[in-house]
């Protein structure tokens, strides 16, 4: 500020007037891009949105008829661009079996139930498999390659 500041009795009329030309100046040497702020609203709403959100669709359709009386429970999980399809039935000894397909080329794929983790990996049409995982709640973790990116596709934790 100068010395024409409210401080030493002046008026910030001068000041503020030198400020309101840089504006000007600014604006038109090197104006905002028109889309500037739609851009960065868009790029700050989709950070980590594969990792944060995956939508889950729980399809219903009468498995009991298809599996006898068993329990059954088929999830969808998507992020946009990868989806992983799971068909859960319960085994003869309680725990569960879990069958999984992805619809892109996957490394290990994880099964996470709190610090209990066990991988797998999908075979060249997509499917894996898990057997004898118990109760509780679980999230499915998988690496994918798209294009040239490499990304980590995780489902939001479900109840078994």
């Amino acid at each position: 500020m100068s010395e024409n500041d409210g401080a030493h009795g002046g008026d910030n009329h001068e000041d503020a007037e030198l400020f309101a030309q840089l504006r000007s100046l600014w604006r038109d040497v090197d104006p905002m891009p028109a889309a500037l702020i739609d851009r960065m609203i868009a790029t700050v709403a989709a950070e980590g949105l594969s990792e944060e959100y995956a939508l889950l669709t729980l399809i219903d359709e009468p498995l009991g008829a298809v599996r006898g009386d068993a329990d059954a429970l088929t999830l969808q999980f998507s992020d946009g661009t990868t989806s992983i399809l799971l068909h859960v039935t319960r085994t003869a000894t309680g725990a569960h079996r879990v069958d999984g397909w992805v619809d892109s080329t996957s490394g290990a794929i994880e099964l996470a139930q709190g610090e209990h983790i066990r991988t797998t990996t999908a075979n060249d049409t997509g499917r894996f498999m898990f057997d004898d995982v118990p109760d509780g709640l679980t999230l499915v973790r998988l690496r994918t390659t798209v294009g040239d990116q490499e990304r980590t596709v995780t489902t939001p934790q479900f109840e078994l």
